[in-house]
């Protein structure tokens, strides 16, 4: 496993220049180990991907070979000759050959304003450690209307016997609606943005490209002709974006803006982005890293904030007497709490909601706005069947948190729940 230290040196060698060997060989000797030498050689050798073959390129040919250096390529041509519209391979990575087997070399397929295309070295046998979100539905590209077709909520779907199925049922049912309507987004993030680029910015940099593997294809006069000017283009657009931007941005600078939103327009500008994802938190003065103990500092802190010590007086006296009330759902006495739920109610329920996340099922409050007519009536039915029979008491008579990632072990704020059901 490769974990210490790796010394990665740049190289450009001229082609109208002679180098001695022993200059090399004193390159070697010098750089800390282990290795990694990248650069253009202005090389060429059909070991490495060019046609032919000149002085410069037996000459490192040699040196490889002296030193029992490894060369990291993948026969790809990493320079473009402008006069000549040709292709060529000058550009190389040698390493030694304990890290062989922990970099691939790859070339990027745009030239930008250069006229060698950018080279990578991606590390390979590792885990991916960057963070992930999760998978979110993209409520603005819904097709809504093949989701209340799809969704489609009958009576005989919530009149089985056993509860826990109907709304295993009407769940699987609503999500696999969604899932054929709804797109939804990746587990990568975005990627962050210059706050100046648009739109047109985005269009003329896809030209770009578009005319640039046109003429990698066929590299004719007239082909580079359009991407220079497609180049042209693009560049003018970025320039002009980014020039609006900086006008707008410092006209914005008055009396009246906040120092948080100062700082942070600064640091979008200078492409400074906040972290993905929680590197460490502060308990107590002292840092936790530990992902398990962050959770349960984060649990903590959910525990402290909910707890029933930050309520007033008054209303702890009027929370604990109406506690103790018992709810009576077997009584001919009228209640109001024993009385079916009404269409008008979920309606007026569904219009004032906000758009919070779903829970475990992933039904959101946008799906169900979405239903048919008779899809809510069912779902209704089903409701007030969960409610004459208690059957959400059941759901609820544990409530906890899990703040240990140890199996077998209690969580410690599990709490039983008294629902006062007859059952």
């Amino acid at each position: 496993m490769l974990s210490n230290l790796v010394t990665v040196c740049t190289l450009y060698l001229q082609p109208s220049t002679s180098v001695n060997d022993r200059d090399l060989d004193r390159l070697v000797d010098e750089l800390p180990t282990p290795f990694i030498i990248i650069g253009d050689f202005n090389g060429h050798s059909p070991v490495w991907g060019s046609k032919n073959t000149n002085t410069r390129g037996r000459q490192i040919e040699e040196f490889v070979n002296t030193h029992s250096l490894c060369l990291l390529k993948n026969g790809e041509d990493t320079y473009f000759h402008q006069r000549s519209r040709t292709f060529h391979s000058l550009d190389l990575a040698l390493c030694m050959p304990s890290l062989a087997s922990y970099f691939n070399f790859r070339v990027g397929v745009d030239l930008g304003d250069s006229d060698h295309f950018p080279i990578f070295l991606d590390r390979v046998n590792v885990g991916s450690n960057d963070a992930q979100r999760p998978n979110r539905y993209l409520f603005h590209r819904a097709d809504w209307t093949n989701f209340t077709l799809r969704a489609l909520i009958t009576r005989n779907m919530v009149e089985g016997e056993n509860l826990k199925e109907v709304v295993n049922l009407v769940t699987k049912t609503i999500i696999s609606a969604a899932d054929a309507s709804i797109p939804k987004s990746g587990l990568s993030f975005p990627k962050n943005r210059k706050p100046w680029w648009n739109k047109y910015c985005t269009d003329t940099n896809r030209d770009q490209r578009r005319a640039w593997n046109v003429f990698r294809r066929h590299p004719t006069s007239a082909n580079q002709i359009a991407f220079q000017r497609a180049k042209s283009i693009a560049r003018r657009a970025r320039r002009k974006s980014e020039r609006g931007h900086w006008i707008k941005f410092v006209s914005s600078i008055n009396s009246s803006v906040t120092a948080k939103d100062m700082w942070e327009n600064v640091r979008k500008a200078c492409g400074i982005y906040p972290e993905k994802r929680i590197s460490c938190l502060r308990k107590n003065g002292q840092e936790v890293r530990n992902i398990s103990e962050m959770v349960v500092v984060l649990a903590e802190a959910f525990v402290s904030i909910c707890s029933a010590s930050n309520y007033t007086e008054p209303f702890l006296t009027y929370k604990n007497r109406m506690e103790r009330i018992k709810l009576r759902f077997q009584t001919t006495k009228h209640l109001s709490y024993n009385t079916d739920l009404t269409i008008f109610e979920l309606h007026t329920a569904l219009s004032v909601i906000k758009h919070t996340s779903p829970g475990p099922d992933e039904v959101t409050y946008s799906m169900l706005q979405h239903l048919s007519e008779h899809s809510l009536l069912n779902i209704l039915y089903m409701f007030n069947r969960i409610w004459k029979k208690t059957f959400f008491s059941r759901l609820l008579e544990t409530c906890f948190y899990n703040s240990d990632t140890e199996a077998g072990r209690r969580p410690a704020g599990s709490a039983k729940l008294s629902t006062n059901s007859p059952n």
